[in-house]
Parts: structure tokens; C-alpha cells; sequence
């Protein structure tokens, strides 16, 4: 019975290490095929985003090795060092000489010679600190007082990144809070009391800032401003349009000749569409499923609250992230800024998110040896009594 259960993790933790390689060597392919004329043109080198990009993966193979290894539970002792050095590196961005400005926003710190994007790591942090402080303190999380050590860090981290400015990670810092909280079994009361505030200051934040209107504007009707605002969001749709059903083919996108910005990050979906198709995007869209899928699997079946609370993160930021990604460059939703996982062009944003992907999979050799029956995944029900059950089981 114990070498079948060896076995089977095994076998799920090569899935998960294929379906990544699978998705970063993918999108590292893309990364230069959306990238190579704009990055000829402005930096003199073809592959300057590709070199980039390769780095990135480079350094997440390692991170998610190592953290495959890594004890999980050792992160309990180091919780408050994660947030007081991720909380240090979102407040260096606006130190002048360390901080990287473009666009208007400053959401880069370069460290020597290093180029690090800290609100990426901010995600993976609060997942972090939110899961080890819930599973210490899971009696305290139906008072108030109970949720302000989570509160304060998630609303310190956003009004950092919200400075830089950069609204749709403060919202996705937002999000993963009151993810985190609602599983480790907050109050349907606290709840509603966090999410009527927050619901009504999305619309404020939005007026405040007159660049934020003239994008939901430009969502709303982006021919009302097709050279300003609502140009990218047309050549976008012109792009995903062109790919069709099998695509024009490798290489072969025309947007991608500075007609679309943003071509290699936040829109590299449209490229993808345009040069594979609606059938190549579908294909990478099932490959984002069963790898959320898995990292679920993992989350229900953890033998302990942690493990549970921290592959339950991943897989939503992961799942959120992708989705949100999805739906910007399709017009469903106004532009986020968000980067698709894995994919778009980012050291920062492919290590982490591999190194996330290895915490999960600690998770899951930490299981092995735990006679526990894997539950149906996507049943938040379902996760809450998993997480009362492994309490239990708390180490």
C-alpha cells in the first residue's frame, strides 16, 4: 500500500513538472516570436526579451526544485522575515537609483544589475504568511481581532503597490486576502463587512484617476478612441481575429510589428491566438486547467491545514491570474496589466510562479506516507471540512 502511494505521487509530481516545463517552454517560444522586431527595433538585439525570459526559467527550475524539497512547515518560523522583506522591497521601487520607472509607473527594483518586479513576489508572500498565521490561530479567525495581523499585511502591501501606481495587482493582493480568509473559515459576517468597502472603493479609485476612466471608457466602447485608450483593445480583437480557427502560423503574426503594444507581456495571448489559432489556444487553456486542477487535488488532500491553506493559494492565483489574463485580452473585461503565468515575458513573474508550483509539491511528498482519501476538488464546502479534518493532523 505504501509503494502505491509512492507511486502515485510520483507519478503526479512528474505531471505537474511537465505540464510547467510544458508551459514555460512554450511560452519562452512566444516571447521571441511576439518580441524579436520590437526588440530589434528599440534595443538593437532580437533576443533581448527571450534571453530574458530563458533567465527566468533558469532561476524558477531551481526554485521549484529547491522548494520541492524545502519543508513547508519551516516557513511558520520564517512567516514575519517573508512579509518584512517583501513589505522592504515594495518601498525600494520608489528609492531614486533603485527603483525602475516605465510608463509613468514604478514597479521595478533593480539590484545589482538585477531587474526584480517585488509586487509578483508579494502574492506568493501573503499566500505565505496568510497560511501559516490561519493554521496557527485557526480558533482566532472568527473574531476580528483574530483577522488584523492578515488585514494589516494585505492592506499595507496593496497601498504600497497601489503608489506605484498599479491597480489591478492591488486588486489581486485584494482578492487572495479574502480568498485566504474565507477558507480558513472566516465569518460569513466579517465577510460581507470586507466586501461591501472594498466593492464601493473600486469605483472611487477608478474616478480618481482620470487614466483609470479613459480605460473603462475605451472597454466600453474602444472605437469611441480607436488612436488612444481603445488602440490596443482593437488591435488586440484584430489580432485574435486574423488567427481564426488553426492560425496564420509560427512567427508569422502581423500585430506583433508594433502594431499591438505590450505584445510580448500583458497581450502575448493575442499573438498566440493570431499565429495558433482558436484551436492552439484552447489546447493552452486545457493545460492551464489540469495543472489548477492538480494543485487542487494536492490542497484537499494535504495532511495538514498549511499545506492545505498554501496549495489552495497557488492554485487560485494560478486559476485567477490565468482567467483574468484570458478575459482582458478578449475585451471581456477593461485592461488589468496583469501578465498570463508562465507565459508572458517576466523573469520575476515565471520564478515565482515556478517556485509556487514547488511548494505545492512538497505538499504532496509531505502526503505520501497520510491514509487520506483525495475529495472532489472545486467545492469550497468540501476544502473547509478537508481543513477542519487535517487540523487535526496539525504539525
Amino acid at each position: 500500500m505504501e509503494y502505491l502511494k509512492k507511486s502515485k505521487c510520483l507519478k503526479d509530481t512528474i505531471w505537474i513538472y511537465a505540464l510547467v516545463l510544458v508551459l514555460v517552454g512554450f511560452g519562452a517560444l512566444m516571447v521571441y516570436s511576439a518580441s524579436f522586431y520590437s526588440a530589434e527595433y528599440h534595443y538593437g538585439n532580437r533576443y533581448f526579451f527571450f534571453y530574458k525570459q530563458i533567465m527566468g526559467i533558469v532561476l524558477g527550475i531551481f526554485a521549484m526544485v529547491f522548494f520541492t524539497f524545502f519543508d513547508y512547515h519551516l516557513f511558520k518560523k520564517y512567516k514575519w522575515w517573508i512579509v518584512i522583506d517583501t513589505l522592504i522591497l515594495l518601498v525600494l521601487v520608489f528609492v531614486p537609483g533603485l527603483g525602475l520607472e516605465s510608463y509613468g509607473a514604478k514597479r521595478w527594483v533593480s539590484i545589482l544589475g538585477i531587474s526584480l518586479q517585488p509586487s509578483e513576489i508579494a502574492k506568493f508572500a501573503l499566500v505565505i504568511f496568510t497560511a501559516c498565521y490561519m493554521s496557527d490561530h485557526h480558533d482566532k479567525v472568527k473574531t476580528f481581532k483574530g483577522l488584523l495581523p492578515v488585514l494589516c499585511v494585505g492592506g499595507v502591501m496593496c497601498v504600497l503597490i497601489m503608489l506605484e501606481p498599479s491597480m489591478s495587482v492591488t486588486m489581486c493582493i485584494a482578492f487572495v486576502t479574502l480568498f485566504m480568509l474565507i477558507i480558513g473559515g472566516m465569518s460569513k459576517k466579517h465577510t460581507l463587512m470586507f466586501c461591501i468597502p472594498a466593492s464601493c472603493a473600486v469605483p472611487l479609485l477608478i474616478v480618481l484617476e482620470p487614466y483609470r476612466l479613459k480605460r473603462l471608457l475605451a472597454f466600453i466602447d474602444p472605437w469611441a478612441s480607436p488612436q488612444g485608450e481603445g488602440f490596443q483593445l482593437i488591435q488586440s480583437l484584430y489580432s485574435l481575429g486574423d488567427g481564426g480557427l488553426f492560425g496564420v502560423g509560427l512567427f508569422n503574426s502581423r500585430q506583433k510589428y508594433l502594431f499591438l503594444p505590450f505584445a510580448e507581456s500583458d497581450f502575448i495571448l493575442s499573438i498566440i491566438g493570431e499565429e495558433i489559432g482558436f484551436v492552439g489556444v484552447t489546447i493552452l487553456i486545457l493545460i492551464f486547467f489540469m495543472l489548477v486542477y492538480r494543485l487542487i487535488k494536492i490542497a484537499l488532500g494535504a495532511k495538514d491545514r498549511l499545506g492545505a491553506l498554501l496549495a489552495s493559494g497557488v492554485a487560485f492565483i494560478i486559476g485567477v491570474q490565468t482567467m483574468l489574463n484570458i478575459a482582458v485580452v478578449t475585451g471581456s473585461i477593461p485592461p488589468t496589466g496583469l501578465p498570463l503565468p508562465f507565459i508572458s515575458s517576466g523573469g520575476t513573474s515565471v520564478s515565482v510562479f515556478m517556485a509556487g508550483v514547488g511548494i505545492c509539491l512538497n505538499i504532496l511528498r509531505q502526503s505520501q506516507g497520510q491514509d487520506y482519501k483525495v475529495i472532489k476538488p472545486f467545492s469550497s464546502k468540501r476544502l473547509k471540512k478537508n481543513l477542519k479534518r487535517s487540523a487535526k493532523n496539525k504539525i
